[in-house]
């Protein structure tokens, strides 16, 4: 089964609020998104964010630029029905992140355990790839993967943990790490995953 099929399959045999990874309000993301501290007015990216509330947080604050990336359409189409007449002030983009080609350089790029799925080196580095080219100069990069002692599959997929000095060596020079976070994410299970919070900005 190839990776797109996968994840339509997840959505389309569990309600959004039934997956591990979900949170009713993604505080750390939010945390880390008002530390960067950009104009409300530039571009803001969300990758993986198909089903996650981070979009309607965002535009509750008057981000005014938003786009929302996630390889699976069913994901996505939740999240368009939740936010009914706000979904037209998004920017909606199904894709598969590393094969994806950015329309425009964002201010900031936002990515909640997407990242820690790339386990084969291409795919890392294909992603790579895609976040250089858009993300603009002295951008903000925040990603949260699972922590060194996090879940070795999610999913029923292997994952990449990482700590914040694994994370930054795998993201190159190009990035200068400014801020971590450690949570200790509860799934709708009741079982604890840990996961590391990064804030870096584009040299």
């Amino acid at each position: 089964m190839d990776r797109k099929q996968h994840w339509e399959n997840v959505y389309a045999q569990k309600q959004p609020a039934e997956v591990s990874w979900f949170q009713p309000r993604p505080e750390y993301s939010l945390r880390l998104i008002a530390a960067a501290g950009i104009d409300k007015a530039l571009p803001v990216i969300d990758v993986g964010g198909g089903a996650s509330h981070l979009v309607d947080n965002l535009l509750a604050a008057d981000y005014r630029d938003v786009s929302v990336l996630d390889i699976s359409a069913t994901a996505l189409a939740h999240t368009r029905e939740r936010l009914g007449d706000r979904a037209a002030q998004v920017t909606w983009i199904e894709a598969d992140v590393t094969a994806f080609e950015p329309p425009k350089t964002y201010a900031l790029w936002h990515d909640r355990a997407v990242f820690h799925f790339l386990v084969d080196p291409a795919d890392r580095l294909a992603y790579r790839q895609r976040l250089d080219r858009g993300l603009r100069s002295s951008g903000h990069l925040i990603i949260a993967t699972f922590a060194l002692d996090g879940p070795e599959k999610c999913s029923n997929l292997p994952v990449q943990r990482y700590s914040p000095e694994t994370l930054s060596a795998e993201l190159g020079g190009g990035y200068t790490l400014v801020e971590t976070l450690s949570e200790a994410h509860v799934t709708p299970a009741q079982k604890a995953q840990h996961f590391v919070y990064c804030r870096f900005v584009k040299r």
